[in-house]
């Protein structure tokens, strides 16, 4: 039986609460108690991935059966469950502070790791959600990432898209192609109708 998967996707910053953590917590829930996922893909630098993880590694203890998966970019790193502690441990020394990392069973490094230039963003975040039944979104439709310049010499700018926001269009595209089951929304202020 195929297993099956889900992908966190956020904004960098988000607006956290205890009704957000609540709602994040009941979905998964719900994905592992009526989907059947057993399986949890987090990219990084986000606090919503941050928040996805830490929830997912609180449910291991009811769940144990569920997995962790982190797809890195070329500057990322994860760190496996197997070793956590001992790299908490070195860290912790060297930094001269407790230091806490991320655990995931496993570390996937997509096809285009090591060769894609800008957009390696955005080609992980395609890379999951090729690789999800479900992918669960905090996007907020009003926000706006930061004006970039054109080029370093540029006088002109310009208003990119936001990754969460191309994730999101990309999601809804395999989701037409029925390569998607379910995508939800868990921005409180969201509303799709």
């Amino acid at each position: 039986m195929e297993e099956k998967s889900c992908s966190f996707f956020g904004h960098r910053k988000i607006k956290y609460s205890e009704k957000l953590h609540e709602r994040v917590e009941k979905t998964i829930e719900n994905l592992i108690d009526k989907e059947g996922v057993t399986v949890f893909l987090f990219g990084s630098r986000s606090e919503f991935d941050t928040l996805c993880h830490s929830i997912v590694t609180d449910l291991k203890n009811k769940y144990p059966h569920i997995k962790r998966k982190a797809y890195t970019c070329r500057s990322e790193t994860c760190t496996l469950e197997s070793e956590r502690e001992k790299w908490e441990g070195i860290y912790s020394h060297f930094e001269k502070r407790p230091v806490t990392l991320l655990g995931v069973e496993e570390e996937v490094e997509h096809k285009t790791k090591w060769t894609s230039g800008k957009a390696q963003y955005v080609e992980r975040n395609q890379a999951m959600i090729d690789d999800s039944q479900y992918c669960v979104f905090y996007y907020d439709p009003y926000y706006q990432p930061p004006r970039r310049k054109y080029s370093k010499r540029s006088v002109g700018d310009y208003q990119p898209k936001s990754g969460t926001q191309l994730a999101l269009d990309y999601a809804y595209q395999k989701k037409r192609a029925g390569k998607v089951k379910m995508i939800i929304n868990v921005y409180e202020d969201y509303d799709e109708n």
